[in-house]
């Protein structure tokens, strides 16, 4: 075998994996398959965490994650299809972000390593076992890449940075009540 041809093997492995995953968490969060709570369970727990609306949110980080799973694994529109699933594995490390690094104590490792393999697929391709490359690589242009990964890290910044100040807002209204319930 030669080295283009174990580096193409390597990327539809990981393109697989990762892209399998990720279309996995996305369906738990659409359809409440796999364990998940659906549009509704999944949107209570994003206003839980301070992404409003919920349900919306849910929407949102499921359509980037089945969406852009199931296009990784396949190899098409491979640079939108990786940014979209960084993205939204960003979100998700925001939100395990306060507890640390490791997923045995719900750090953000596990969105981390996703959202960083979704990623690096989008800026080096899908490799020649792909849709893309059979397509003649029409949705998986040079220019695609800086252009996919700058618009998400655009929408991501706006949609985290909200989430942290409502979050912010709310801790500071928490600890205000208090002070007013102990006499502060």
């Amino acid at each position: 075998m030669t080295c283009d041809e174990r580096r193409d093997v390597g990327l539809l492995l990981l393109r697989l994996g990762t892209g399998g995953a990720l279309a996995a968490h996305g369906a738990q969060k659409l359809f409440g398959w796999f364990g998940g709570y659906g549009l509704t369970g999944t949107g209570q727990f994003m206003e839980s965490v301070g992404y409003s609306p919920g349900r919306g949110s849910a929407a949102a980080a499921g359509l980037a994650e089945m969406g852009g799973g199931t296009l990784l694994a396949l190899g098409l529109a491979t640079p939108a299809a990786g940014a979209a699933a960084a993205g939204a594995m960003a979100g998700a490390a925001a939100v395990h972000l306060p507890n640390g690094f490791f997923a045995q104590s719900g750090g953000f490792e596990h969105p981390a390593a996703l959202g960083l393999a979704a990623a690096c697929l989008a800026v080096t391709g899908p490799g020649r076992l792909s849709l893309d490359h059979a397509l003649g690589h029409s949705l998986d242009r040079a220019w695609m890449v800086p252009a996919a990964l700058a618009a998400t890290a655009a929408v991501t910044a706006v949609v985290v940075g909200s989430r942290n100040r409502r979050m912010r807002a709310a801790q500071a209204a928490e600890q205000g009540e208090q002070g007013t319930l102990f006499g502060k």
